[in-house]
């Protein structure tokens, strides 16, 4: 069995980029395929960005900033610009989510929701402009009037990964725009279709030039743009090890950076809470995304004397579900996003049974599938906290069943990672949730599920990274704050 024809991709102009407000010619011929996940076929060719490029973006979005209106612009003016953008995202959600599918393998039922949410993230961060505290009138420890002004951080550059790029671009653009800061949206190599589309909306909207840029590159000539002086800000999302590398660069010149990195995130099954009921949970948000979710619960940490039944019940929850076009209405989970995960994802799941973990469910590809980057659901039993596959971010839908003696060693095997982006507690008793949830070193806890919400707050402690997206929170690290002590106090003071 085949998957379906790819959709033909809408984008107008995927050989050039989009730079001070207009669609350049790259500085050479280099051209990156981008691959239907599904077919494997190539459905996309775009322009490779080059050294030359990135001084083009950096260029035009400095000279937007500097002496460009943008940054002097009132919030209420952002706000209508904003707004724009909203409109011209809601008008191109069915792209928007043919084209997450191709590339990255989600369902298309999730991309279609999901894809009306970029205009909700526009909306949200452009009602801020009434709300938010801009400038606040202070009284110095002298008695002296006084202001705490936030402004824009200045020029930012969004580094935007491959398995929810719409998402997760909209979530540093909106609120580095309701700022004021000028962008450049560096996209990923193999998701580059919401970047363009994103462009295109833009220059619909009337944005000023060079406010907002998109170029496509690989890793080395993206290191150009982290170290670039005239970037004053690096909001990444991607792995851990890259967000090393990136933390690294920006602190050599005490750049400003946000990174949202990856996670090993456990859910604690209490002893109250039914196993079955808590297989199907699973079951259900195991296959979103293919398991290409950095907050994913991978690590499900059950009593020793119920690990046994629970792992049962979770290999026949997940043996059901349906591995398929993800086009296909009746498909519960479609193929990993690119081939080189895929590999990584059949190499660790080799890892864990040489290393003595159990196999209790899926651990190949689908043999109904002759195409596509696909991958069974997978189920390891008794697996060792110290692993591999308990340590390492698989990115794939393999979930590792841990036994605990009792809550506090659940506990500490929970915190015992590197990470800690997302966790979940299964009990009927919301006090327990609460008491253990405190106790868990993670930038979300849920109850009984896995939950996260960007209008709350996202992001994640320890190797998770550093700063949230989303919400008021997300705002914040995109703007500055300036103490201004008078001796006569302005009207804006008054």
């Amino acid at each position: 069995m085949t998957a379906t024809t790819s959709r033909l991709s809408s984008i107008r102009h995927p050989d050039r980029f989009y730079i001070g407000g207009e669609w350049i010619a790259p500085s050479s011929r280099g051209m990156i395929e981008v691959f239907d996940s599904a077919s494997e076929d190539v459905f996309l060719t775009v322009a490779e960005a080059q050294a030359p490029d990135v001084e083009a973006a950096v260029t035009a979005a400095r000279r937007a900033f500097d002496t460009g209106p943008w940054s002097r612009l009132s919030p209420q003016e952002r706000a209508g610009y904003l707004n724009r953008i909203a409109d011209g995202l809601a008008a191109r959600s069915d792209e928007l989510a043919d084209s997450w599918t191709q590339e990255s393998g989600v369902l298309r039922s999730m991309a279609a929701h999901a894809a009306n949410g970029l205009a909700a993230t526009f909306r949200y961060y452009a009602s801020l402009a009434d709300t938010f505290g801009w400038e606040e009138k202070r009284t110095s420890a002298f008695g002296q009037p006084a202001l705490l002004v936030r402004e824009a951080v200045g020029v930012v550059a969004a580094i935007v990964p491959w398995n929810a790029p719409g998402q997760l671009m909209t979530q540093k653009v909106a609120p580095a725009l309701m700022a004021g800061c000028s962008v450049i949206v560096k996209a990923s190599p193999e998701a580059p279709s919401s970047p363009y589309i994103l462009a295109e909306v833009c220059e619909q909207a009337g944005l000023p030039a060079g406010v907002f840029n998109v170029l496509t590159a690989d890793r080395e000539v993206s290191e150009l743009l982290v170290r670039h002086p005239g970037v004053d800000k690096v909001s990444f999302t991607g792995s851990t090890l890259a967000g090393r590398r990136i933390a690294s660069i920006c602190g050599e010149r005490i750049a400003r950076f946000t990174l949202e990195l990856g996670g090993k995130s456990p859910a604690i099954i209490l002893d109250d809470y039914d196993l079955g009921k808590a297989a199907d949970v699973l079951a259900r948000s195991t296959p979103v995304m293919t398991g290409q979710v950095c907050a994913s619960l991978t690590r499900v940490i059950v009593g020793d004397k119920r690990h046994d039944d629970f792992v049962d019940a979770l290999a026949e929850a997940f043996g059901k579900i349906k591995v398929g076009d993800p086009f296909d209405p009746a498909s519960q989970m479609g193929p990993l996003a690119i081939e080189r995960q895929r590999d990584r994802v059949e190499r660790l799941i080799a890892i864990g049974q040489e290393e003595g973990a159990r196999l209790a469910c899926g651990g190949g590809r689908p043999n109904h599938l002759n195409r596509g980057y696909y991958i069974e659901p997978t189920v390891f039993a008794d697996v060792d906290n110290q692993s591999t596959i308990a340590r390492e971010e698989i990115f794939g839908p393999v979930v590792s069943v841990i036994r605990a003696g009792d809550e506090e060693q659940a506990i500490a095997i929970a915190n015992d990672s590197i990470y800690g982006l997302n966790a979940s507690v299964f009990t009927h008793d919301p006090e327990r949730a609460y008491a253990v949830g405190r106790r868990l070193r993670s930038g979300t806890v849920g109850h009984n599920a896995f939950k996260a919400d960007f209008s709350i707050a996202f992001g994640g402690y320890k190797q998770s990274g550093i700063g949230r997206e989303g919400g008021v929170e997300g705002l914040l690290p995109y703007l500055e704050t300036k103490t201004m002590i008078f001796e006569d106090a302005p009207l804006a003071a008054q």
